[in-house]
C-alpha cells in the first residue's frame, strides 16, 4: 500500500479544519480532531435533551430524512442542519459518517424485527405451520422493502455492512436464523442454511427488481405473488393442501 504524499497530508488537514463532509458512501476511517470550542458548542447543543439526547435526535432526524429523500440524502451536514445543530456536532457521538449511517440502519433492522415478531405472535395464535410462517415472513420482508424503500436500501448497503460499524452485520442475523429454522422444519436433512440463503437472495432480488421496474418490463406483470410462490416452491418444495 503506498504511503500518503505530503500533498495528501495537506488535503487531510484542510478537510479536518473546514469540517468537509464525506459523501454517503465514504468513510474517512478516522475521527477528525475536535477543538475545545467545538466540544463546548456540542455540549451546549445537548442541553435540554439529556445525556444521549443529541445522539438520539440525530438518529431520528436521519430516519425521517431517509424515508423522505432516500439514502443519498444522508450527508452529515444535512442531518445536522435538519436536527438544528452545527455541522460538527454529530462528530461528538459518531466519529465517522459510517457510524451515523449504521446507527440509522440499525433502526431499520429493529423495526423489521418487530414486524416479524408481531407476525410470529399472530402465527402462534392461529397455530400456523412452518410453510405458512415462511410465507408470512416473506410478505413482511417484501412489504417492508416496498414501504420503507430508502431505509431498506440503506440497511443492505455493502459499504455499511462491510465496515462492521456498530455490529450492523450481526444485527440482521436473528432474522436470518429465524428463516433458517423454518426451512429446517420443512426440509429435514437438507442444508437449511444454504437453502435459506438462496431463498433470501431470491426475495431480495424480487424486491430490487420490482422497485426498479425491471421485473414487470421483462415479464409483463406487476404482481409479485406468482414470483414469490415460484421462489418458495423452488427452494422449499410445492406447498401442501391448505387446512
Amino acid at each position: 500500500m503506498p504511503h500518503p504524499s505530503p500533498q495528501d497530508h495537506a488535503r487531510a488537514r484542510h478537510h479536518a479544519g473546514t469540517g468537509a463532509d464525506a459523501g454517503p458512501g465514504i468513510d474517512t476511517g478516522t475521527a477528525p480532531r475536535v477543538d475545545a470550542a467545538a466540544e463546548a458548542g456540542a455540549g451546549a447543543e445537548e442541553k435540554g435533551d439529556g445525556r444521549h439526547g443529541l445522539r438520539e435526535r440525530l438518529v431520528r432526524t436521519g430516519v425521517a430524512l431517509v424515508d423522505a429523500e432516500g439514502a443519498q440524502a444522508l450527508t452529515l451536514r444535512e442531518i445536522a442542519r435538519r436536527a438544528g445543530v452545527s455541522h460538527g456536532a454529530p462528530r461528538r457521538w459518531f466519529p465517522t459518517h459510517l457510524d451515523l449511517l449504521s446507527a440509522i440502519a440499525r433502526e431499520g433492522f429493529a423495526e423489521l424485527a418487530a414486524r416479524v415478531a408481531e407476525a410470529d405472535r399472530e402465527a402462534d395464535r392461529t397455530d400456523a405451520g412452518p410453510r405458512e410462517r415462511v410465507e408470512t415472513l416473506t410478505r413482511v420482508y417484501l412489504g417492508y422493502a416496498a414501504e420503507r424503500r430508502g431505509m431498506y436500501e440503506l440497511m443492505f448497503r455493502h459499504d455499511l455492512l462491510e465496515s462492521g460499524r456498530l455490529g450492523l452485520r450481526e444485527t440482521s442475523l436473528p432474522l436470518f436464523a429465524r428463516l433458517a429454522a423454518l426451512v429446517a422444519e420443512l426440509r429435514p436433512g437438507a442444508d437449511a442454511v444454504t437453502a435459506a440463503g438462496a431463498l433470501w437472495a431470491n426475495l431480495h432480488g424480487l424486491a430490487q427488481l420490482g422497485h426498479w421496474g425491471s421485473l414487470s418490463l421483462a415479464t409483463g406483470s406487476d404482481d409479485p405473488a406468482p414470483f414469490v410462490r415460484a421462489a418458495l416452491d423452488a427452494h422449499l418444495g410445492p406447498a401442501g393442501p391448505t387446512r
